[in-house]
């Protein structure tokens, strides 16, 4: 499939005098959380809520910052999640794609608002 960005703004809603930030996330629906590096934390004087144990590629377990609120838009859709301060890019995990009801299409190689709900995101409650 290859891999598939997003243009995505973050911004600090507890701080919306600071400026958000553009970025190109790398999508990953086998990924559950947002990760940005440590630079955009700082940049958004994101706080710190907590350390979450996290297990990597090659099957180390690191201990990671979680930082948040984080303010994520996509297009029309936004949504507020933590996030995990690791790597050097960022990731766009499933729990910020549900949640904004996006949709990976892997010939396009491109995300789009679920066509079945382009105005207002759609969640399944049941």
């Amino acid at each position: 499939m290859g891999h598939i960005f997003a243009d995505i703004e973050l911004s600090n809603p507890r701080q919306p005098e600071l400026q958000p930030i553009c970025v190109k996330a790398l999508a990953d629906t086998g990924a559950l959380m947002l990760c940005i590096p440590e630079h955009i934390a700082l940049q958004l004087a994101l706080e710190t809520e907590s350390e979450r144990e996290v297990s990597v590629a090659d099957g180390r377990s690191l201990k990671v910052p979680y930082v948040g609120p984080i303010r994520v838009r996509f297009a029309n859709r936004f949504c507020y999640v933590g996030a995990l301060v690791l790597g050097d890019e960022v990731l766009l995990g499933a729990v910020p794609m549900e949640d904004m009801d996006l949709v990976i299409s892997p010939s396009r190689r491109e995300i789009t608002a679920d066509p079945a709900s382009p105005n207002i995101p759609h969640a399944r409650v049941k």
